[in-house]
């Protein structure tokens, strides 16, 4: 054990801008429509929102890219964006995401449409979301198209990260295509995963399900305080490391010989969504900067807990990390 003080947070953040992180996965653009109810209308016992200002950001994996490259890090996203005026809102967003640190390598598909999630917001709460969406997998072309572009990106790229939002991106060839490429040149690989292909990731450095995930996942009642069974759902999951996200609960790791547990960090909570983009571009970047994994884990701890007080989905930069970690005036423990 050792403490990770300010001074080695800072030397992390600073080497995230040597660090080349690739992302893949499915992009998903997230639309706020905000306004105020002062009625319910006449034509059904629904409130009627009086829209006032519409926002859009990148979420899914294209938020784990503006996370990414907030940090400082370079980063080459792989994935899907559709024909269609949503998918040219994310690809001019990558574009202008700072310091010209993304390289886009996306396919088309004049058939499928962008991942779209609009939410509507009334007084700070959310009335409705709507989503336009395929959960099926890219077609053969397209799938081909995207192990083609991880096979050019594996010799160029310090950490992998797999996001799966169970959009179609991520089918099993490609995955294995991934974690085998990595795996043989000695890259990490972060895996954010859904239940659909959780045991399709066999392999990977870093799983990082949440709660829900590996519940359905395995069957069974989660016991992040229970050594044996922490143990054993990272065996069936096939990864080097288990980092489980528990929510108000914090997050727990298991390796093959120690668990680590840390809670969640006090804050105010105004809005949970992007939290998990955020933690997993928070660890592929520590980890790319010299971080070990439990380093990582508790400064991705830290960014969740800035995250989750802004309002939608939000990036997190360094400047916030350190005053954080500042204002807390707490030895870290690892």
């Amino acid at each position: 054990m050792h403490s990770l003080g300010i001074d080695r947070i800072e030397a992390l953040l600073n080497g995230a801008r040597d660090v080349r992180v690739t992302v893949i996965g499915d992009l998903m653009l997230d639309i706020y429509l905000i306004g105020s109810v002062d009625r319910i209308s006449p034509e059904a016992p629904v409130p009627v929102v009086h829209v006032t200002e519409e926002l859009m950001a990148l979420g899914g994996a294209a938020n784990v890219v503006a996370n990414v490259v907030r940090l400082g890090a370079a980063c080459r996203v792989i994935g899907f964006a559709g024909d269609d005026s949503h998918g040219t809102h994310i690809r001019d967003e990558l574009e202008r995401l700072e310091g010209g640190l993304v390289h886009t390598d996306l396919v088309t598909d004049g058939s499928r449409p962008t991942t779209a999630k609009t939410r509507v917001v009334a007084k700070r709460q959310q009335v409705v979301r709507f989503d336009r969406e395929r959960e099926d997998d890219l077609s053969v072309a397209a799938t081909e198209a995207i192990r083609a572009a991880v096979l050019r990106a594996i010799a160029e790229t310090d950490v992998l990260v797999l996001e799966d939002y169970n959009k179609g991106v991520l089918t099993p060839v490609v995955i294995r295509t991934a974690i085998e490429a990595a795996r043989a040149a000695g890259v990490p690989v972060i895996v954010d995963p859904k239940f659909r292909n959780i045991f399709e990731y066999r392999g990977a450095t870093v799983l990082k399900p949440n709660a829900f995930e590996i519940v359905r996942a395995l069957g069974t009642p989660i016991m992040a305080d229970n050594e044996d069974w922490l143990e054993d759902a990272r065996c069936r999951l096939g990864c080097e490391y288990l980092l489980v996200t528990l929510g108000e609960g914090g997050m727990v790791l298991r390796s093959n010989n120690s668990t680590f547990r840390v809670p969640a960090v006090a804050r105010e909570v105004f809005d949970v969504s992007g939290a998990g983009d955020t933690v997993t571009a928070f660890i592929a970047v520590a980890l790319g900067a010299g971080a070990t994994v439990r380093e990582a884990m508790i400064l991705a701890n830290f960014a969740a807990a800035i995250e989750v007080a802004k309002p939608g989905v939000a990036t997190v930069s360094p400047e916030e990390l350190k005053d954080l970690v500042l204002h807390l005036r707490e030895e870290i423990r690892v």
